[in-house]
């Protein structure tokens, strides 16, 4: 998906999502969230063996255009909407955009075809159409649990219902 295209289908994504706002402000740059893979030489960041040392270096990794302060697609930016409506501040993003090498060795790793792609504890949960719908549907907030992560979601339920 190309553009403008990739801007249209992620926002009509979003807008039919339940999201709740107020959460976390948007503005907020998720801490820990690099550009730039490090590890390995030079040369062999696509490489099976680096992407596997990447996508297990944190319990959460995103592989994206852009990064989380300035993504570069509109999927890329609903996977980062959702992690901040989450509070997942503490995450390792990559920007793919930056190395073709990554770009296309994350799509060999996984044998998926698009960008962006959520790494849970080292394993592949998908894109953000399946990251939408962890959302929507409360599995999210339960595969976070068991990465020791407590949705800010909880929270702001809790909130809701002592109003």
């Amino acid at each position: 998906m190309s553009g403008s295209l990739c801007w249209l289908r992620a926002a009509s994504l979003l807008r039919s999502a339940p999201l709740r706002w107020g959460v976390r402000p948007f503005s907020q740059a998720a801490a820990g969230a690099g550009s730039s893979p490090g590890g390995g030489g030079e040369g062999d960041r696509g490489s099976r063996e680096s992407v596997e040392r990447l996508v297990r270096a944190h319990p959460v990794v995103v592989f994206m255009k852009g990064n989380p302060a300035q993504p570069l697609c509109g999927f890329s930016n609903a996977v980062v909407q959702i992690l901040r409506l989450h509070g997942v501040q503490d995450y390792q993003a990559y920007d793919v955009l930056q190395d073709p090498d990554l770009r296309q060795g994350i799509k060999n790793y996984s044998n998926w075809p698009t960008i962006p792609q959520v790494y849970l504890n080292g394993e592949f949960v998908g894109g953000c159409d399946i990251l939408l719908q962890m959302h929507q549907n409360g599995d999210l907030v339960e595969e976070l649990k068991k990465l020791g992560i407590r949705s800010a979601l909880l929270d702001a339920e809790k909130d809701q219902d002592t109003k």
